[in-house]
């Protein structure tokens, strides 16, 4: 089993994406099923935690990085999709998925007690091409 902070080239997985891991427990539940599916696989394959990013977010202070990797569970409150979780809390989403309820990650975060850290920095959201050559 991997220590909480270390990190590993093989510890790379991307979500949702056909070449991917697919979300749990179905597609098309957002963020909340993409970390369903991280934690899952974490699980599986022996990993403590796992550090979620999203990839319309090009760049993450590392400052915002080292302060998750402290503690789990932990989020940014400014992109709460930006967490660091255990493993062990991904039978737990499964069911809040399952039961159909709020898929917020913010709130399912602090239905687990995650602790929410702020931003040392702006983050920089690239949802258009506008955003995109803003930067």
């Amino acid at each position: 089993m991997r220590e909480v902070g270390e990190v590993s080239a093989d510890a790379v997985i991307v979500i949702g994406r056909a070449e991917g891991v697919p979300d749990l427990p179905a597609p098309g539940l957002g963020p909340l099923g993409g970390i369903a599916a991280a934690l899952d696989h974490a699980a599986d394959h022996g990993f403590a935690s796992v550090l979620t990013l999203p990839c319309d977010m090009p760049s993450v202070p590392p400052g915002l990085i080292e302060a998750l990797l402290r503690r789990a569970p932990a989020y940014c409150a400014d992109a709460p999709v930006i967490g660091h979780w255990p493993a062990a809390v991904g039978a737990q989403l499964l069911a809040h998925l399952d039961r159909g309820e709020d898929r917020s990650v913010r709130r399912w975060a602090r239905m687990i007690g995650a602790v929410p850290i702020d931003s040392p920095v702006p983050l920089a959201n690239i949802n258009t091409p506008a955003d995109l050559t803003a930067l």
